[in-house]
């Protein structure tokens, strides 16, 4: 017979997880005791760096990860990490050590108290087997539904003795089981869909985050362009589902209510296929859509359709659905307006570098199908303004607003994508959320170049607090902090930069780089 340990190791190997995102604790050891030779275990130092790295690992690959966190202190530490996977649709396995049975009635040190209650609602499904021999089914379980659509993750509690017991060997039936998620549209759903396209006189087309994690990209390219519409990203979007570069992108939309109503009142369609309708943010209050504007969604995500505010809403595979689409629309005649140029940025000059023309730069130093992870919250406007994005996987941000997700994620990131360059820009008071990432990167060697965008406050705060009228509100500024020591204390090569030179120089430096790199870059707020 098998034991637990053996089983849940096959169990992974069956699903193609070889690697363990972890911190582990004292409930965690017999886990990952006699740890198989084919697998890889990737160590971070803090709770949230652990889900953040497994976060960009599984956004990046395509695949479930593998998350070994400690009882409820380690499941806590990483619960804002867990609200970003949540919000963006990441397929995770998180588990995590439970005080040995004996003892959890007496609630020993270390139990964790209502184990599957913890991490909810960020969870698609939390539970703790009522007894070992039903470990390897909850895992098998667990995996499949992290998976299938809408992706997310899911949390599973395991005490520490479960791991040596022997179970029977039904559980032989596992290693052969596969899970299908699959929603297409119906031939019926197509013509009336294809119908009220096609009699609509002006139509716009919205991209969310999961076109870009379906790998559904060149379909919203053929689609749009088989409808000859513009097309904006979704407020706030996670993923970068459209190329900036291309000539029908009108940009990203605004968070808020009375924005988006503005932008598309001349439209009488508007379509939207993986976001929500919409995430909002700022409150400017206004009509969702005018009264002669219907908008229909597609999503692959129930809870998305059922919140969504107004609309006619499917869910779907969203490849397929932009596939089947472009071969029954007829393209519109008029003419799309391209977007206004934006001219380039001016030198550096005053001994700082502007966000605007470090992004210029980075458009001409950075080589082709880098990836960039961004938590520089201030500059996002500017970053999708000026940015070239160009393939799928180009972008990450945090999905649910959470600082302390672009560093790890960049980690996570490189390790999915050995053969493209991941640039994470950070700004100053962000960083200080998952820093840790940087020892991480260092020790295995993952070749990530963190820009550290340095302006001494939280921007983005200091924005908002303008939108609220909220004056003399302490706690804005994060001044004096040497990035650069932080970083080579880590082990991670460092320097920081106030012109351009100095930054080209810096940048290709680590470009060629094997190993990890951090350039501080003394900016400015945008300017205005």
């Amino acid at each position: 017979m098998k034991t637990v340990h053996q089983y849940t190791y096959e169990i992974l190997r069956k699903n193609n997880i070889k690697m363990i995102f972890g911190n582990p604790g004292s409930n965690e050891l017999p886990f990952l005791k006699n740890f198989p030779a084919d697998f890889q275990y990737i160590l971070g130092l803090h709770e949230g760096a652990v889900v953040g790295i497994a976060d960009g690992y599984a956004q990046a690959k395509g695949q479930t990860a593998f998350v070994n966190l400690h009882s409820a202190a380690g499941t806590g530490n990483a619960m804002g990490a867990l609200s970003n996977a949540w919000n963006s649709h990441t397929p995770l396995v998180i588990t995590a050590g439970q005080q040995t049975r004996t003892m959890m009635g007496v609630e020993a040190l270390l139990t964790n108290i209502e184990a599957a209650q913890l991490p909810k609602p960020l969870v698609k499904w939390s539970h703790e087997p009522a007894i070992a021999n039903e470990v390897p089914h909850a895992i098998s379980r667990a995996i499949h539904i992290a998976g299938a659509e809408a992706a997310g993750p899911v949390y599973v509690s395991i005490p520490y003795n479960d791991w040596d017991i022997e179970v029977d060997g039904e559980n032989e039936h596992l290693l052969k089981k596969n899970v299908t998620s699959s929603q297409c549209l119906s031939e019926q759903d197509l013509l009336f869909i294809s119908h009220k396209i096609n009699s609509a006189q002006k139509v716009a087309l919205v991209l969310g985050t999961d076109v870009d994690r379906q790998f559904a990209n060149l379909s919203a390219i053929r689609f749009a362009e088989a409808l000859n519409v513009p097309v904006w990203v979704a407020p706030s979007s996670p993923r970068c589902p459209f190329p900036t570069t291309h000539a029908y992108f009108q940009g990203i939309l605004p968070a808020s209510i009375a924005g988006i109503s503005q932008i598309f009142k001349e439209y009488d369609l508007v379509l939207v296929f993986g976001a929500p309708v919409f995430r909002y943010h700022q409150y400017e209050p206004g009509q969702y859509l005018s009264e002669h504007t219907e908008l229909i969604a597609f999503t692959c995500d129930i809870q998305e359709a059922a919140r969504a505010a107004m609309g006619l809403c499917y869910v779907s595979d969203l490849g397929d659905s932009l596939t089947r689409l472009s071969q029954k629309v007829h393209a519109k005649t008029d003419t799309v307006v391209h977007r206004q140029t934006i001219e380039l940025s001016q030198p550096s000059e005053n001994g700082y570098i502007k966000p605007e023309r470090l992004f210029d730069m980075l458009n001409i130093l950075a080589p082709d199908g880098t990836i960039y992870t961004n938590e520089s919250t201030s500059t996002t406007n500017a970053l999708w303004d000026r940015l070239s994005l160009t393939e799928q996987g180009s972008y990450y941000f945090a999905a649910a607003g959470g600082l302390g997700f672009a560093m790890p994620a960049a980690v996570g990131v490189q390790l999915a994508h050995k053969t493209r360059r991941v640039v994470a820009l950070i700004g100053d008071g962000s960083a200080n959320y998952s820093i840790t990432a940087l020892w991480t990167a260092a020790q295995y060697k993952i070749p990530v170049i963190f820009i550290i965008l340095k302006n001494g406050t939280y921007g983005a705060l200091r924005w908002f607090a303008g939108v609220l009228n909220a004056e003399h509100v302490p706690g804005m500024d994060v001044p004096d902090i040497d990035f650069t020591q932080i970083a080579k204390g880590y082990g991670v090569d460092a320097c920081s930069v106030t012109n351009d030179s100095d930054f080209i120089s810096a940048f290709n430096k680590a470009v060629d780089s094997e190993q990890p790199t951090l350039i501080e870059v003394v900016t400015a707020e945008l300017s205005n």
